[in-house]
């Protein structure tokens, strides 16, 4: 694994690049690349070092946590206050001085959380080349930090995005398992408006510094590379071109599965419950759903997680695998954040807004099948929305 020192550059193509492998979750990409713009107008970001993790500082997972529409129009000053307030209260809580962090997901925003929390350390803090999932996920269960008893989910922190001061709103949560702190966190966050801070998974001397071993590795620099790849082309790059380089870079089978499709149809909602935005999204070969010989539903949590054809009796892809937008009109990725989508469906008038978009499918990371549990922490979430059938093999 190599050290890198990533500028605000290297982070535009992270979000680049997260906005394809996240799997339709991580946060708006919208909304990443106003923050980056906000962040680049301060003039005093800090290059951020990002390697592998060395086993002896005291480090955690920070992200935002929630609905990415309830997070809608996202700022850069929302992001830095929801870090600070929730370092803070994480730092109380466990007693340890924060040296690393480590996204919980790859995300157009969930990669960045983490880097703007080092750049606004001066250089005391670095970065994880990392994550728990390869993939962005609904649920914390549905991670690799949930495959070791030594590496406890709390005290887990939370916090809004106030400036710090008086009025700052936080919670700490203290709970045997990710599960439970999922349940207890998505209250939190509906009382703060949908969305909040969240560190967690503490990892310093009291346990080993237990975050060892237990991520997946050099996610960071893939997307970064991915996203490097989409924003230096001179053109927008065909669909099995970057499937091909994302199984080049990740060392994970990739594939298009649905290429130049319309969304033609988008039912979208928030669950107050778990701050969860819940989704089914129509893709046709056609702007005109009138007009298309093929036609596949796309079922999402936040993040996507099946997609079946009209044609077939069973699923095109089902998750953990990834389900992965991109689009030969724009060559980006996007996230299923309402802001995002408008650049694809014209919610107002009920149609395609002609921009032709992609489905690529990504293999799960051996990691994160393999962790205890996940696959059937994915399952349970299929069978919510009507899915009882089988899970992909390892």
């Amino acid at each position: 694994m190599g050290v890198y020192t990533y500028g605000l550059d290297d982070l535009q193509s992270i979000a680049a690049g997260a906005a394809v492998l996240a799997s339709g979750g991580g946060g708006s990409y919208n909304d990443a690349c106003t923050i980056l713009q906000q962040l680049a107008a301060q003039g005093t970001f800090t290059p951020v070092t990002v390697k592998d993790y060395d086993g002896k500082t005291p480090a955690c997972v920070l992200a935002i946590m929630g609905s990415p529409d309830a997070a809608d129009g996202l700022t850069l000053s929302a992001i830095q206050n929801s870090i600070t307030n929730t370092s803070q209260v994480f730092e109380q809580a466990t007693g340890s001085p924060l040296g690393a962090l480590i996204p919980v997901e790859v995300g157009p925003i969930n990669s960045l959380v983490p880097l703007i929390g080092a750049g606004m350390s001066k250089g005391t803090i670095y970065v994880v080349d990392g994550d728990g999932a390869g993939r962005a996920v609904p649920e914390l269960p549905q991670t690799t930090f949930t495959g070791s008893a030594k590496l406890a989910p709390t005290p887990c922190a939370l916090a809004n995005d106030v400036p710090p001061s008086p009025q700052v709103e936080s919670a700490v949560l203290g709970a045997p398992t990710a599960d439970k702190v999922e349940t207890l966190a998505g209250g939190v966050v509906g009382g703060f408006g949908g969305y909040s801070g969240i560190a967690m998974w503490p990892s310093n001397a009291s346990n080993g510094y237990a975050l060892t071993g237990n991520y997946i590795p050099g996610t960071m620099e893939q997307a970064r590379k991915l996203g490097a790849a989409l924003r230096q082309a001179p053109a927008p790059l065909p669909t099995a071109s970057v499937a091909a380089n994302i199984t080049e870079l990740t060392g994970r089978a990739a594939k298009a599965v649905l290429t130049n499709f319309y969304i033609t149809a988008v039912t979208q909602s928030t669950s107050s419950a778990s701050s969860l935005d819940s989704g089914i999204i129509r893709l046709d070969n056609a702007p005109d759903p009138a007009q298309s010989t093929e036609t596949h539903y796309l079922y999402n949590l936040n993040e996507n997680l099946i997609m079946y054809g009209t044609a077939s009796t069973s699923p095109d892809i089902i998750a953990p695998d990834s389900i992965c937008y991109y689009s030969e009109s724009t060559g980006r990725g996007f996230s299923n954040a309402s802001d995002d989508l408008a650049i694809y469906f014209d919610a107002t008038k009920g149609h395609s807004t002609g921009k032709q978009v992609s489905i690529i499918y990504v293999q799960t990371a051996p990691q994160l099948y393999n962790t205890p549990g996940v696959v059937a922490s994915f399952a349970g979430l299929l069978r919510n929305i009507g899915y009882a059938g089988a899970m992909p093999a390892a």
